[in-house]
C-alpha cells in the first residue's frame, strides 16, 4: 500500500516539474518574442522621426529656403548701409501674357515675397528715422502685381466669354432705380420666387414718369461739366506753350 502510495506522489511531482519547466520555457519565448518587437517599433518610430525632420523628404509648399528664417524678409546683406539699390524694369502687360498659367502664379508668389521685404525694410527704416535704399522698389513691385492681375482677368474673361458668352463673371443686367441712375445689378439666389419675396419687391427697378425730366438735366450737367474740363485743360497747354516756348517745339517735333 505505501509502496503504491509512494509511486503515485513521484508521477505526480514529475508531471508538476515538466509543467513547470514548460512554462517558464514559454514565459522565455514570450518576453524574447516582446522585445523584439518593442526594438523593432522604436526602430520604425526613429526612422519614422527621421524621415518627417529631413528637408529632403518634407516637400510642403513654400516659396522661403529650407532654412525657414527670418533673414527672407530682409534685404541681401551686401545692400545694407547703401543709399540706391541697383533694381530692374517692372513687368510689362506684353511679357506677362506670353507666361503661361504656371508661371504667373509662381511669379506672383515672387512679388509677394519681395514686396513683404520692401514693407519690412520701410517699416525698419521709419523707426530708424533712416531714408529707406530705393522706394521706387516698391512701387515697381505693386505695379508689376497689378498688370499681372490685370492679364490673369483678361484669361478668365475670354475663357468665360468662350465657354458661357458672359461679359462679367457673375450674371446680370442693366437697371434703373428710382432717381432715373442706372447702375448694373447682379443675379443673387433666392430660396423662393421672385414674386414670393416681399423684400425684392420692395425694392423698385424702374424710373417714375416725374423723374424724366430731372434725369434729362442731370446728363446735361454731366456734358457740360465734361466740356468745361476740355476747354480748362486746352487754356492750360495754350499757357505753358506760351510759357516755354522752346520746350514745346521739342515736344512737337518728337
Amino acid at each position: 500500500m505505501s509502496a503504491a502510495v509512494a509511486s503515485r506522489l513521484t508521477a505526480v511531482c514529475r508531471q508538476f516539474q515538466r509543467v513547470v519547466t514548460v512554462s517558464s520555457h514559454t514565459q522565455t519565448q514570450y518576453a524574447t518574442r516582446a522585445f523584439s518587437t518593442f526594438h523593432s517599433c522604436q526602430q520604425s518610430r526613429m526612422y519614422d522621426s527621421w524621415r518627417f525632420r529631413s528637408p529632403m523628404n518634407n516637400r510642403a509648399v513654400h516659396t522661403s529656403c529650407v532654412r525657414k528664417g527670418l533673414e527672407e524678409f530682409f534685404d541681401l546683406p551686401e545692400n545694407w548701409g547703401e543709399q540706391t539699390v541697383k533694381s530692374g524694369a517692372p513687368w510689362t502687360a506684353k511679357q506677362l501674357r506670353v507666361k503661361s498659367n504656371e508661371d504667373l502664379h509662381k511669379l506672383w508668389y515672387v512679388f509677394l515675397k519681395e514686396k513683404n521685404m520692401l514693407l519690412t525694410l520701410e517699416q525698419e527704416a521709419k523707426q530708424q528715422r533712416l531714408p529707406m535704399p530705393s522706394p521706387e522698389r516698391l512701387k515697381k513691385v505693386e505695379r508689376s502685381m497689378k498688370r499681372l492681375d490685370t492679364v490673369v482677368e483678361e484669361r478668365e474673361d475670354s475663357l468665360r466669354l468662350l465657354q458661357t458668352g458672359q461679359e462679367r463673371g457673375r450674371p446680370g443686367e442693366w437697371r434703373r432705380n428710382v432717381f432715373g441712375k442706372t447702375f448694373w445689378y447682379r443675379f443673387r439666389e433666392h430660396p423662393i420666387p421672385w414674386y414670393l419675396n416681399s423684400r425684392y419687391k420692395r425694392r423698385r427697378f424702374f424710373e417714375p414718369s416725374h423723374v424724366a425730366p430731372y434725369t434729362r438735366l442731370s446728363l446735361e450737367k454731366y456734358l457740360r461739366s465734361k466740356i468745361r474740363k476740355e476747354k480748362r485743360e486746352k487754356r492750360n497747354q495754350k499757357s505753358l506753350a506760351a510759357m516755354f516756348p522752346k520746350k514745346t517745339a521739342l515736344a512737337s517735333d518728337h
